[in-house]
């Protein structure tokens, strides 16, 4: 008598079986998940990017002609910002203008008196209710906007503007920054940009205190992904901006445009405890979108942003 020979019917155990039709089940339902919270992502950025900056024009040729007088004279506004670097968010950050004024007698004033003959200015156009003078800028506000304007002078090839204490000018390089965002775009399949948009979106749904500035926002993105190796995908890459950002925040970045000595002054010194609760905060949406590619729940991911 033999024995029962090599297995029969089946020709393996048929737990293996069962298990590599769950894992297939499984892979397919995480592909459906990537695809529903990339989607979701990608909708959202659609919106964002309805606004048309151009509608800013007629604005922008007011506010020039109300500049123009016997004490001024405005060779050019030109974008900064978010707008220049094309991480605007309508809404969640702010439509900076570069005012290059002609002569550089201006040189031989302060800030605050170049200031105060742009808020006489504006003020006699727009109403004194309507504007407002910080340190660096002049800010206008409209109906359903506002421009912040920084004054700036060519000293040579350079351009100059208000130092961080308001009180000197001082050198600048505004595309400096601009371009090097743009490197670390590049290097990853452009998708920085776009996740850059999204970050400033879910932070404007934060309590006030636990919010960034945009340019801070931009500083950190090219932080973390200098030498992003990951999923270039938006879903990914968005959380490990939060994940990666977690603990960056904790340590200030050296402003590389000049306009001060770093870009999160406003947050102090390291570890402080405007970090540590912006720390916090980052490290809780970094936690909900880890859950939700545990769960492979999409919704998840429309609620970061309020809805």
């Amino acid at each position: 008598m033999g024995g029962s020979g090599g297995g029969g019917y089946f020709s393996g155990d048929p737990s293996t079986a069962r298990i590599a039709l769950a894992n297939s089940v499984s892979e397919t339902k995480r592909n459906e998940y990537a695809s529903e919270a990339n989607g979701v992502l990608s909708n959202l950025l659609a919106s964002f990017n309805s606004r048309d900056v151009q509608a800013h024009a007629a604005l922008i040729e007011r506010v020039k002609d109300a500049l123009n007088c016997d004490d001024l004279s405005v060779i050019a506004l030109q974008f900064g910002g978010s707008v220049a670097k094309h991480t605007y968010v309508d809404g969640l950050s702010d439509v900076d203008m570069l005012v290059q004024l002609e002569h550089s007698e201006h040189l031989d004033q302060t800030p605050e008196e170049v200031k105060e003959i742009f808020e006489g200015q504006l003020s006699e156009k727009f109403g004194s209710a309507n504007v407002s003078v910080g340190k660096l800028a002049i800010t206008v506000r409209f109906d359903d906007s506002e421009l912040q304007l920084l004054p700036a002078i060519r000293r040579g090839d350079s351009i100059v503007i208000a130092d961080a204490t308001g009180g000197e000018w001082s050198r600048i390089d505004p595309k400096r920054f601009t371009q090097i965002l743009t490197r670390v775009n590049g290097e990853n399949a452009g998708k920085v940009v776009p996740v850059v948009k999204l970050a400033k979106a879910i932070v404007g749904e934060l309590p006030e205190r636990q919010r960034i500035s945009g340019y801070h926002a931009e500083s950190l993105a090219v932080k973390v992904f200098r030498d992003y190796d990951g999923p270039k995908t938006l879903k990914d890459m968005l959380r490990h901006y939060f994940e990666a950002s977690k603990d960056a925040v904790l340590s200030p970045i050296r402003d590389r445009t000049g306009q001060s000595v770093h870009v999160d002054e406003y947050l102090g010194r390291e570890r402080s405890l405007e970090r540590r609760v912006v720390s916090d905060a980052f490290d809780r949406i970094a936690r909900r979108m880890a859950a939700a590619d545990s769960s492979v729940d999409a919704s998840v991911w429309g609620g970061l942003f309020g809805g």
